[in-house]
């Protein structure tokens, strides 16, 4: 058990707060590779599921990118005024649309890739390849538990009810 004063007065030591400053880095550092092209972190991930499936519809695309619907559809907005993606209605229902890659965007896909390659390798030089691996085998596991009742099961003096 982890005492509660501990894990909210010693912020240096709190989980919550390394990883959202290692999550403010790691996206500096993606701004400084893909800012050239016009790109902000999130639309580069829209791209990059687009890159691996084309015709997603929005709640599709949302899904997978793990981006709320109400701002995936900015930036859709934002790409398609910026000629990186075309809506087309859907086949099959007529109430949606299919979000697809356009020419230019499928050219710059090898470009941004090792653009996010680039600021991944900066991001994690100061680790070895198996701290990588730890790394993100355990960014995996807490990746699934999103809901605090799984906190208060696990550790149920920490927290206050």
């Amino acid at each position: 058990m982890w005492p509660i004063h501990n894990l909210m007065h010693e912020i240096d030591n709190n989980i919550c707060f390394l990883l959202h400053k290692t999550l403010q880095r790691s996206l500096v550092l993606l701004r400084e590779e893909i800012g050239h092209y016009g790109l902000t972190p999130s639309q580069f991930v829209l791209l990059a599921c687009l890159w691996q499936q084309e015709g997603l519809t929005q709640v599709e695309l949302s899904n997978k990118s793990q981006i709320d619907r109400t701002t995936i559809g900015g930036l859709i907005n934002r790409l398609e005024k910026n000629g990186l993606l075309e809506r087309r209605p859907h086949h099959q229902d007529s109430r949606t649309n299919q979000i697809y890659l356009t020419e230019r965007s499928k050219d710059l896909e090898i470009l941004l890739s090792q653009c996010a390659l680039n600021s991944q390798d900066k991001f994690i030089n100061v680790l070895n390849e198996n701290e990588v691996k730890e790394l993100t085998r355990i960014l995996k596991i807490l990746r699934g538990y999103t809901n605090i009742t799984l906190l208060r099961d696990i550790h149920p003096n920490s927290i206050s009810q």
